[in-house]
């Protein structure tokens, strides 16, 4: 017979995620970081190993042949995709002990959807890249826009005063959801290797976007958790040498 498990007793969690060039600092995954700014937010225990790629310990091999990072223990079970992990622990760390992180408005996932992949388009082809760079850049402006529109729940409509533009700090308002979870990582790393290799910067004038990350990286739950920038670039060295 399955004993129930005391809900007052904090789960044991355990985050696998991957190990940076030296084989023991956080490495360049914005799965992994992904993950582990959903448990910090969720203000739960938990512990992190970083797992080296290049020669991972047996003790994990045992653990989750053929897996690669992240992957999470929660009270010895092995969860290994990232979208049922995301999805259980939203559903699994629920109020009233743990927030919800779930945005109120689905565009707040959807709008940046596509911008890793334009990114990746842009940083592998050849130096002449306008075609991907202007697509990258109708991505980031299609961001920027719905960072600078108001959400309908900031909008008063017993007030007289007409927002035009958001002061929202994140993509749902005022508090980091799953939705920063999934793309804040990305643009650490679109920001830091689409600099260093192809000379690209976020437009200045895309000021939502710009609001938005800078709101972030105060946030340490975002900036204790990214890669340094070497790991980054270490990461899309074998990229920019094809293109060159």
């Amino acid at each position: 017979m399955a004993l129930r498990q005391n809900s007052d007793k904090e789960p044991i969690i355990e985050l696998f995620i991957k190990a940076g060039h030296d084989g023991e600092n956080v490495g360049n995954c914005p799965f992994c970081q992904s993950l582990f700014m959903v448990l910090w937010l969720k203000g739960v225990k938990f512990t992190v190993t970083t797992v080296d790629m290049r020669k991972k310990p047996e003790e994990l091999k045992d653990l989750a042949p053929g897996t690669n990072p992240p992957f999470l223990l929660y009270n010895g079970a092995l969860k290994t995709d990232f979208i049922k992990i995301e999805e259980f622990l939203e559903t699994t760390l629920a109020p009233p002990r743990y927030p919800h992180l779930s945005p109120l408005n689905k565009e707040s996932f959807d709008v940046g959807a596509d911008i890793f992949a334009k990114f990746s388009a842009f940083i592998k082809n050849s130096p002449n890249n306008s075609i991907q760079e202007q697509a990258l850049l109708r991505e980031f402006k299609r961001l920027d826009i719905y960072l600078n529109t108001p959400l309908p729940e900031e909008i008063d409509h017993n007030s007289r005063e007409n927002i035009t533009v958001s002061k929202r700090k994140y993509l749902d308002g005022n508090r980091l959801t799953l939705a920063d979870c999934n793309l804040l990582p990305k643009l650490h790393v679109i920001k830091v290797a689409a600099k260093k290799y192809c000379h690209f910067e976020i437009p200045a004038d895309f000021t939502g976007v710009h609001r938005y990350m800078q709101n972030a990286y105060e946030r340490e739950e975002f900036s204790q958790t990214c890669p340094a920038d070497i790991e980054i670039e270490k990461a899309y060295l074998s990229v920019a040498n094809r293109r060159s």
